[in-house]
């Protein structure tokens, strides 16, 4: 499905925003490993989460719906030998995590993917569970992953990079071992991980932002909610802070500290941006986000910041077309191993309809405040992200433009349009 974009007068109203991704994915994934029942309400819709959602089906956990998100997963027993090969379709935290769950089962397992997660780097995740005693069969370190189910030892590991999926698979796997099995990091990756595991009774050990471990432990079957998701919201954020006269709250969205990064980016960027309704649900912050119209200006985004918003980066590329001064995103070379290349394809095709920017190796150089002119087609990539960016851009972009290929939207959110429309004033 192509999609023509549209200039907006305005933005206003409210949104409830579908629930986050990485949250919906650990529910399944936990609840498979509580050996009992779990109702999981506001799981997400989303292409990826339900990948996720089919592979603890085939692992032997019986699966009912009550409603599109509300799910009820019953894991009886310990997980069980899939009838055939693991489709993670395009989602690679499926396929990262579920290699940190299935390295230390009694079984052997295929894991594999779309053709865009075939070329997606798996060697963050093989390199540490091979420490610890994992055997997979790999493609030059990228899928389809073949698991061969081994007895896994607890290690110390110092990961390279700041990632929530590595340190996932490993505290997941460490779970079931003898010993303690520790993750330090560079930066600290998001956590969602620790605060469900903990939730529902794992020993989890955090030191510091830095470094948390897992001692051998069995968590509970408890029933778990999913919050909004803010990488979602991210897009009405940005949407909002650049339509001129916009005024948007976006409701039940995660503020967790390690997600958070893009309301500090917009706060520095001089966005007028408020936090209304704070609350915690099954130990996320959760509150509701309002954002208007707002003179933006340029900043500089590095270091720290990075993990806190790597989803969120091509969005916020398009809302620095639109702020004062010069936008600096450095220390973001993991863009380029998305779903697509997101620092060439965002750099590209913003220069193309009319942007000041420049491509650098780990991210790119934003001058504004440029008008832009719409008018060409925009190739996503197979990349849901920079689909919705450019709907972004579109909605002020003096010319239409056409995103070939929209349908990628649906892998993370297939609500997006709709809820658009719903606010959106021509």
């Amino acid at each position: 499905m192509d999609y023509k974009t549209r200039q907006a007068k305005q933005l206003k109203g409210s949104v409830v925003i579908p629930p986050d991704k990485s949250i919906s994915h650990r529910t399944a994934m936990f609840a498979a490993l509580s050996k009992g029942l779990v109702n999981i309400k506001n799981y997400s819709k989303g292409a990826d989460c339900r990948s996720t959602l089919k592979i603890v089906g085939q692992l032997g956990c019986e699966i009912k719906f009550n409603s599109e998100t509300d799910i009820t997963i019953n894991a009886k027993n310990a997980l069980s030998a899939p009838m055939d090969k693991l489709d993670c379709g395009n989602s690679g935290t499926t396929m990262r995590m579920m290699a940190g769950i299935l390295a230390g089962q009694p079984f052997d397992s295929v894991l594999f993917g779309d053709v865009s997660l075939s070329k997606r780097p798996m060697k963050r995740i093989i390199e540490p569970l091979t420490l610890m005693g994992a055997k997979i069969e790999h493609n030059d370190f990228k899928a389809p992953l073949t698991v061969h189910g081994q007895k896994l030892q607890a290690i110390t590991y110092n990961s390279p990079i700041a990632s929530a999926q590595v340190k996932s698979a490993l505290l997941i796997a460490g779970m079931n071992l003898d010993g303690v099995t520790t993750v330090n990091e560079p930066y600290q990756s998001r956590n969602h991980t620790e605060i469900m595991l903990k939730y529902m009774g794992a020993d989890i050990i955090e030191h510091s932002p830095l470094s948390v471990s897992v001692r051998k432990s069995e968590i509970q079957p408890k029933d778990l909610e999913v919050v909004g998701d803010i990488s979602s919201a991210a897009f009405f954020m940005a949407a909002a802070a650049i339509v001129p006269n916009s005024d948007v709250t976006i409701q039940n969205v995660g503020i967790n500290q390690t997600r958070s990064g893009m309301i500090d980016v917009m706060k520095r960027m001089n966005a007028d941006i408020s936090l209304l309704n704070k609350r915690n649900i099954c130990g996320e912050d959760v509150a509701d986000i309002n954002v208007k119209y707002s003179d933006l200006k340029g900043t500089v985004i590095e270091g720290a910041d990075i993990p806190r918003l790597i989803d969120e980066l091509p969005v916020i590329a398009v809302m620095a077309t639109q702020a004062e001064g010069t936008t600096i995103i450095r220390d973001a070379s993991d863009l380029r191993n998305k779903e697509s290349d997101r620092i060439t394809t965002i750099v590209n095709q913003l220069k193309n309809i009319g942007a000041d920017i420049e491509e650098t190796p780990d991210g790119m150089i934003i001058n504004g405040k440029t008008e832009l002119k719409g008018g060409i087609e925009i190739d996503c990539h197979h990349d849901h992200r920079t689909a919705m960016s450019f709907y972004v851009a579109g909605l002020i972009a003096k010319q239409p433009m056409l995103i070939r290929e929209f349908e990628w939207v649906n892998t993370s959110f297939p609500e997006f349009l709709e809820l658009m429309n719903k606010i959106c004033s021509d």
